[in-house]
């Protein structure tokens, strides 16, 4: 081989070097941008997300999940559970509670929002409580779809608290949203004029859900 040969085959190889080390190091900006934009918006990441779904069986849930201890209140913002809820949702329920606690009842919150993967979790209990997916569905629906994953929806008690929500939550946008479940509310804006729409048997047949 000439001299002048090597020359260019050197040039060649670091050519080839510089570029696979651009692509690599654009690969490596776009995911670090990708997940401070994600941080900046207060999203998870990506891989976050992934990892979430794919929690793997047996997984037991915390406080991070949404499992709130016994006796938290609407005003116990400590807890993700609570304060994790859409804002609306918790200013409606504070305002009901205030007015419940004047009558003598406390309005308790026995699960508001859940994670993912503590929704899956219930979601696989359920499933083998109820023996499919199907009859499971009447009682839990998927990370998907479900209200508390979205922060959209709160189980109240003991039974005097839900009672005394379904009797005045209107007035608040209050509204229980099925009638297998009597400690479970959504908020509903129109309620306080028009009253709490039409419950559904049971989740199965919300069309919120199977969207």
């Amino acid at each position: 081989m000439s001299a002048s040969g090597r020359p260019r085959r050197w040039a060649v190889a670091i050519t080839v070097a510089l570029l696979v080390g651009v692509a690599v190091v654009g690969a490596l900006g776009y995911q670090v941008i990708s997940t401070l934009s994600a941080a900046a918006n207060g999203l998870p990441s990506a891989d976050s997300r992934i990892a979430e779904e794919t929690s793997p069986a047996g997984f037991s849930p915390g406080r991070k999940d949404g499992i709130v201890p016994d006796g938290t209140t609407v005003f116990d913002a400590q807890y993700p559970g609570i304060a994790y809820l859409d804002p609306e949702l918790l200013a409606a329920l504070r305002s009901a509670a205030e007015r419940a606690s004047a009558e003598g009842i406390e309005i308790q919150v026995n699960s508001g929002w859940r994670s993912k993967r503590y929704q899956k979790q219930l979601q696989r209990d359920a499933v083998a409580q109820y023996g499919s997916r199907e009859a499971a569905a009447r009682w839990v629906a998927s990370p998907s779809r479900s209200a508390h994953v979205s922060g959209r929806a709160v189980d109240l008690g003991p039974f005097e608290a839900s009672y005394w929500m379904e009797q005045h939550g209107a007035a608040f946008g209050l509204c229980r949203t099925y009638a297998n479940e009597s400690w479970h509310f959504e908020l509903q804006p129109d309620a306080p004029r028009i009253g709490c729409a039409r419950m559904y048997a049971d989740p199965t047949e919300d069309p919120a859900l199977l969207r």
